[in-house]
Formats: structure tokens, C-alpha cells, sequence
């Protein structure tokens, strides 16, 4: 959902929606472009084993949802609803910011599911979410005043798609989607009276805190993907896409509007070169209007089998992306981003276990400079080590997994005077997450342990014509131990069954004090320490499900 500067937000899809998360770090396929460095490939699920209802209720939600399988099981349609209101949990657990508009989030999504009589399926998915809040926090450029700030957002997602068999070995995927998000912002100084304050010419700087903002973005997207299958287990995928684009800013009484259109064709081949070495071959070749540029990008894959469940795998790939839509609000002559993957990965999956290690080095170039003037001067890299491994094996009824990931990245882009890490980047992190469970009495009980590095933060401020670097530093390292328990009772027979979660976990058990930046005045001499609006964070539900067990579902979805 939107969010305030500095305040975390939780997605606006359900894990539900799909078969599984793909979370790819680089050298990702040539069937998806428009990111420089990683992409989330998420296939929604198909028909539902059997009909299904649900239901969660706790003092921060509530919602309930059905999905409806005909008997001749050729068909499904379903629909959700969930409600947020946070306001009885601000009265319980001290907030920083003084909400004078207790956030409230209401979501409702439906879809159906058609299967065609030669073995394709059609899908359809809607959702519509809706949201407001308002808070008061401290101005750091005065000792008395308050910044307050309202945020409204409506957004409307819509995905269509159809997957087909067409004989012979070919396969279509054909989808459409259209999507549009508006956010009405309001920000306003205001004196101890919580009244506005006004100033006059003379404060300039300060002016630009009082604004009225509404932005709309819609987005119109096709996608065609026709795969044939070849001589032999090889494969080769080709097709293009084509999205539409509508941004309006409409800041105090200044209208921006910028609209274009990206195409791109793509192919794509999975070449066995033996029963163990298959090559992945393709390339993207894209135009965007808005910076009336073209390019085009290679990409290239080798993977190995080591084993009956092992691989070893490389990758080589050219990723391409439009520059942001603010930074094309203030000028339209720039290219598009430009980043160069290396990468080598190992992994070995076995019903109990997985491991997973990665190394990569990337190379970012004709990154945006925003000073002195808006350009493709920018560049950079990152190279690092990331490892995972999960296992339900070793010990009786524990399932845990262990992720690091080492990174080193330097960039010289916006209004960087030099090649700096970004403060978004920390060198070490690492997570740790355990699950017990107790069949006798029917409760489990997870621990989860999180841990990075500081990141680095800058002022800079603006002298003799150039950018310098006022302060620097890093932050302390974070900490985060968080614990929950989950109980599994159930009511009814075996086959009219209601399963229930009851779960309760609260997050930085230990109250590590978080620190994850700093905000400067105006004028750098105050130094204000970005952190969460709460020390801890605690909730407690009790989830339903009707017809499949979602237990484990609802556990992890809320570790």
C-alpha cells in the first residue's frame, strides 16, 4: 500500500494468489525486461483442488473469502475481503507520530477460471484497495512547529490471461492487464495548535512545505508468448509485448502529465546440448517512446546436473530500464539504464532439504545524474555472495533455514558528488528462522532472527556550484529477534472439517533500539534519526478455513 516517508507498508497482493514466489537476484529470462537488477516472476495458481472458505479475525483485521469449484470441475470463481483499522492497536502499543487519521485499509479482489476443451485455461483477477491516514510529526527546522501530512490512495488492478494448447507442440500465453493508482497527498506546517502556519517570501525554502499533491499513474499492458516444443526435451519461447502509460502530477496548481508507449520483441531457447548440460539462449529488443530510444540485449544461460538433484549454472545477461517517471517529469532527453550481469549459482534440492549459493558481479551503467542537469552520466557495480539453506531433516519435527548475502556496491548517480555506497545497501545480512512444533498439544512455537550491517547515510549540501558531503557515517548494525506461537485446533468431522489457527508473535523481542538513517535541516546543523514508529510490533488472530487446510498458509504468511 502508499506509505509516508520513512514508515513501512505491507503488500497489497495475498501469497495465496500464487503457486509460488520466484525471486530471481539477476540474469533473469529474456521474456521479462524493465529491471536492471532482479526480477519476482509470480504464476498465479490455476483451478482449486476443491472449494474453499476462509476467515481471519484479530484486533488489527478482519476478512473472509470463498472459492467456488463446479462440480464438473472445469470451472472456479471466487472473491475476498479484508479490512485494517489499526486504531485500537495504536490506543495499546505508543506510537511516534501523532495520527490524527488512524490508518484504514479496506481490499476486496475476485477472479474466475474457465478450463477450454483442448486443455487451455482462461483467467481473470481484480482488486481494488483503498486506504487514508493522517499524522503530525516534529519539523526538524524548528523547535516548535509540526509537519503534518494526509495521504488518500485508490488502486485498481486488473490482469486477464489465457493459456492455450494448439497442437503440434505449440503453446500460447496470452495476457492483459490494466492498472491505475492515485494518491491525494496534503502537506502542511502547523504551530503548537495543530493551526496552519504560513510564511512569507523571505522563507523560500520553507514555502515548498505547504503542498497540495494528486498523482494518477494507468497503466495498460499485452503480453503474447508462443512456445514450441523441438526435436528432443528443447524448447523455444518467442513473442512481444507492448504497455501504455498515463502519469498526471497535479502539484498546488501545476499540472504535469506524461504519457508513451514501450514495445518489445523477445526470444527465447532451451537447447540440451546433453541429458545434463542445457543451454538457455535469448535476447530482448525494446523501443520506449517517451525517450524515443531503442536497445537491444543478450542474454545467455548454462546450467549443468550434477547429480539427480544438483545443478551448477551461469549466466550472462544485458538488462535495460526506462528512467523513473519523476525523473522524466524534468527531462524526456535522457537513455535508458543500462546493467551487465555475472553470475554463478549451485543448488541442490532433495524433498527434506535445499541449499542454494550465489555469487554475482554486476555493472551499472548511464545511470540518471540529477545535477547539475538531468543526464546518463551515472555508473556503478555490485558484486557479492548470497547463500540459503533450509532443512526439515536433521533434527525431529524442526524446520529451519538460514539466508546471508554479502554485497558490495558503489554508485555515482542523482546528485552523488563522487562513487558512494547507496544508503539502501548494507555489506552483511543474515536471517535466521526456526518452526517446532508440537503435535500432542497441537502448538507450534518460531523464532525468527534478522541481522545486517549499518548502512551508510550522507549530507549533502549544495557549495560553490557543486554538491559536497557535509556529514557522513554508518549506521548501527540492526537487530531483530522475533518469536510467535501458533496453535492448531480443529472442529468437526473429517469431512465437514473447520481448521483454525490461532497465532499470536511479537517482533524485536529484545527492544533493540533500530536505527535505519538520519533526516537533516534545512541547513545540516540538526541531525533527527530515522526510526520504526514503534519499538516492538505484536499481533494476535485467529484464521479459518473451510474445506483446505490453509494452516501452514496462514503460519508462514505471518512469521
Amino acid at each position: 500500500f502508499s506509505s509516508p516517508s520513512d514508515i513501512a507498508s505491507r503488500g497489497r497482493f495475498s501469497p495465496f494468489l500464487f503457486k509460488g514466489t520466484v525471486f530471481s537476484t539477476g540474469g533473469y529470462s529474456a521474456l521479462y525486461g524493465q529491471a536492471l537488477s532482479s526480477a519476482v516472476i509470480l504464476e498465479s495458481i490455476d483451478l482449486p483442488e476443491k472449494s474453499a472458505a476462509n476467515a481471519a479475525i484479530s484486533p488489527l483485521l478482519v476478512g473472509a473469502g470463498f472459492q467456488d469449484l463446479a462440480k464438473n470441475k472445469k470451472s472456479s470463481w471466487g472473491a475476498n475481503y479484508g479490512y485494517v483499522n489499526v486504531g485500537l492497536y495504536f490506543q495499546l502499543v505508543k506510537q511516534t507520530p501523532d495520527y490524527f487519521k488512524i490508518p484504514e485499509f479496506h481490499n476486496a479482489d475476485a477472479n474466475f477460471r474457465i478450463k477450454t476443451k483442448s486443455g487451455g485455461i482462461i483467467k481473470y483477477y481484480t482488486t481494488f484497495d483503498y486506504s487514508e491516514l493522517g499524522l503530525r510529526r516534529p519539523d526538524i527546522d524548528s523547535a516548535y512547529l509540526k509537519d503534518a501530512f494526509s495521504l488518500t490512495n485508490h488502486n485498481w488492478y486488473n490482469n486477464l490471461s489465457w493459456r492455450e494448447n494448439l497442437g503440434n507442440g505449440w503453446e500460447m500465453n496470452l495476457g492483459t492487464s490494466y492498472s491505475t493508482n492515485r494518491d491525494d497527498i496534503s502537506q502542511q506546517v502547523q504551530d503548537a495548535n495543530n493551526q496552519p502556519k504560513m510564511f512569507d517570501t523571505a522563507s523560500t525554502w520553507m514555502l515548498s512545505k505547504n503542498f497540495n499533491l494528486k498523482n494518477r499513474q494507468d497503466l495498460s499492458q499485452v503480453k503474447l508468448v508462443l512456445k514450441k516444443k523441438l526435436g528432443g526435451i528443447s524448447t523455444l519461447r518467442f513473442g512481444g509485448e507492448f504497455w501504455y502509460n498515463y502519469n498526471s502530477t497535479l502539484f498546488n496548481d501545476t499540472l504535469h502529465i506524461l504519457k508513451g508507449n514501450y514495445q518489445a520483441a523477445f526470444a527465447e531457447s532451451d537447447i540440451y546440448i546433453s541429458n545434463d548440460l542445457v543451454a538457455q539462449v535469448g535476447a530482448r529488443f525494446e523501443r520506449s517512446s517517451i525517450i524515443n530510444k531503442l536497445n537491444f540485449a543478450p542474454r545467455i544461460s548454462l546450467a549443468y546436473r550434477t547429480g539427480p538433484s544438483a545443478q551448477i549454472s551461469a549466466a550472462f545477461g544485458i538488462f535495460y530500464q526506462t528512467p523513473e517517471t519523476q525523473q522524466l517529469f524534468f527531462s524526456t532527453q535522457l537513455g535508458f539504464i543500462k546493467a551487465t550481469h555475472y553470475i554463478l549459482n549451485y543448488q541442490k534440492i532433495t524433498n527434506e532439504r535445499i541449499f542454494r549459493t550465489e555469487i554475482f558481479y554486476k555493472k551499472y551503467e548511464d545511470l540518471i545524474k540529477t545535477f547539475p542537469s538531468y543526464n546518463n552520466s551515472g555508473y556503478g557495480y555490485a558484486k557479492g555472495l548470497e547463500i540459503f539453506f533450509r532443512d526439515k531433516k536433521t533434527f525431529k519435527d524442526i524446520d529451519y533455514w538460514i539466508s546471508y548475502s554479502y554485497l558490495d556496491t558503489k554508485r555515482d548517480y542523482l546528485n552523488f558528488p563522487m562513487e558512494l555506497q547507496p544508503n539502501f545497501a548494507a555489506h552483511h545480512t543474515a536471517s535466521v528462522v526456526m518452526k517446532k512444533f508440537y503435535t500432542k498439544i497441537k502448538t507450534g512455537f518460531n523464532f525468527t532472527y534478522t541481522f545486517a550491517t549499518g548502512r551508510p547515510y550522507y549530507n549533502f549540501q549544495l557549495n560553490n556550484g557543486k554538491y559536497e558531503i557535509a556529514d557522513e557515517g554508518t549506521t548501527k548494525s540492526f537487530n531483530s529477534l522475533g518469536f510467535s506461537v501458533n496453535y492448531l485446533p480443529s472442529l468437526g468431522k473429517q469431512n465437514a472439517r473447520t481448521f483454525i489457527v490461532l497465532f499470536a508473535s511479537v517482533n524485536n523481542v529484545l527492544g533493540a533500539n533500530q536505527v535505519y538513517g538520519y533526516n537533516y535541516s534545512y541547513n545540516g546543523s540538526i541531525k533527527d534519526a530515522i526510526r520504526p514508529p514503534a519499538k516492538r510490533f505484536y499481533f494476535i488472530g485467529c484464521f479459518l478455513s473451510w474445506g483446505v487446510d490453509r494452516s501452514q498458509d496462514a503460519i508462514n504468511n505471518n512469521l
